[in-house]
């Protein structure tokens, strides 16, 4: 009798209609771990902007300030970093210790995105601190759009 009790949730009806909402968890559900393939993280990022600057935060965790990678080129901003596998010598010399489990992700992680407004890349600034990468990137001055007299 216990089982045949319905559970009632009487905010069900107020979440925003999404169709698709579980579909990523369902093919997660079906592919079993002999499927599953290391899927590389995304790099989560915030951009503002102020009159004179876009500012650029980047999350990087585990990452060697030496392992990243920043290019500009007009308003173009492209980012990468790589994440290097630690071996220890006790587990690489005597094969007697192993991982039991190993979840972290190893390897390049890439983004790369488009500003509204070209960049002053000399004046660029960038720093990291605590597995974050924190640009600072001034607008360059006169590249605004120009307007064509018809004649």
């Amino acid at each position: 009798m216990a089982n045949s009790l319905m559970r009632i949730d009487p905010f069900r009806d107020l979440t925003r209609f999404d169709p698709l909402r579980d579909i990523d968890e369902l093919f997660r559900d079906l592919a079993g771990p002999a499927w599953r393939t290391e899927q590389m993280p995304r790099m989560r990022m915030d951009v503002s902007e102020t009159e004179q600057h876009y500012l650029v935060k980047a999350e990087l965790p585990g990452v060697q300030k030496e392992d990243i990678k920043v290019s500009i080129h007009g308003n173009q901003v492209s980012l990468s970093a790589e994440v290097k596998n630690e071996k220890s010598a006790d587990a690489a010399g005597s094969g007697s210790a192993g991982n039991l489990r190993s979840e972290r992700y190893y390897g390049q992680v890439q983004r790369s995105f488009t500003l509204p407004q070209e960049v002053d890349d000399d004046q660029a600034e960038a720093r990291y601190e605590n597995g974050v990468l924190s640009l600072t990137l001034p607008k360059k001055m006169g590249a605004g759009g120009k307007q064509l007299a018809i004649q």
